[in-house]
């Protein structure tokens, strides 16, 4: 079986899809997906949580530890993050964890990784920088902070919200890790980023906000007697996807 850092390969992406309960990871991971997310948006809202702030991060834990036994891989977005939490969902079964500087001090976020790293050593940490994202924070800045994590250990680095394909040949360029790319509809596709040399290829919330979507479209169309997509699951095949792994 191949390893999850050995999922991320120049030229054959990981594309890896975002979960925010029990049965999305189970259909993710039967629909033949290798490796399964948690988004931190989508845990935080179904708890009726704020994202970003670390209030999901109890919501998190017990979800990693229901889908212990899921047949595909966990990594965990602990969003800020802590040693704690870190070595607790890795605990928990999680074979990596995302922690994101926010654009914090990059210094504190590489000591952080350093402690991660030191108290979890076979724990896959995804090292984000927030230097796209929500913010434009340049370039230059953002070769520093992944050259820094790379330093300190990280196993991989995360830029959100960058889209340019120079800029991310850049990235890829400056570091010897796993570049992960947030999914940006319309910007981008897996064949195009695979050619710029990203390993990794995250949904984030993209599919929880396709959900809540499909919702409202559903809801809709049921009052206003529009056709309902007869792609739905059934019953029975929702309440397999929910029932823990390994039950």
């Amino acid at each position: 079986m191949t390893t999850f850092a050995g999922l991320h390969r120049v030229g054959d992406p990981l594309v890896l899809p975002n979960a925010w309960d029990v049965a999305s990871a189970r259909c993710l991971a039967e629909a033949g997906f290798p490796a399964v997310g948690t988004t931190s948006l989508g845990v935080a809202a179904a708890a009726g949580l704020p994202d970003g702030v670390g209030a999901a991060e109890a919501a998190t834990l017990e979800l990693v530890r229901n889908l212990a036994g899921l047949p595909a891989y966990v990594t965990a977005d602990i969003e800020g993050g802590s040693v704690a939490a870190a070595v607790a969902v890795a605990d928990a079964g999680a074979v990596g964890v995302n922690v994101e500087d926010a654009f914090g001090p990059a210094d504190a976020h590489a000591d952080l990784i350093r402690s991660v790293k030191r108290e979890a050593p076979g724990l896959f940490v995804n090292a984000r920088t927030d230097t796209y994202w929500q913010r434009s924070a340049g370039l230059p800045e953002t070769l520093r902070r992944v050259r820094l994590y790379a330093d300190a250990g990280a196993d991989g680095v995360f830029v959100p919200g960058l889209a340019d394909p120079s800029d991310i040949e850049a990235v890829v360029a400056a570091v010897d890790l796993p570049v992960n790319i947030l999914f940006l509809p319309g910007r981008m596709t897996v064949a195009s980023l695979a050619d710029l040399g990203v390993r990794r290829i995250s949904t984030g919330s993209l599919l929880f906000r396709a959900a809540l979507a499909a919702t409202l479209r559903t809801a809709t169309a049921v009052r206003d007697g529009a056709e309902v997509d007869p792609g739905l699951p059934a019953y029975a095949e929702v309440n397999a996807w929910a029932d823990q792994p390994g039950n």
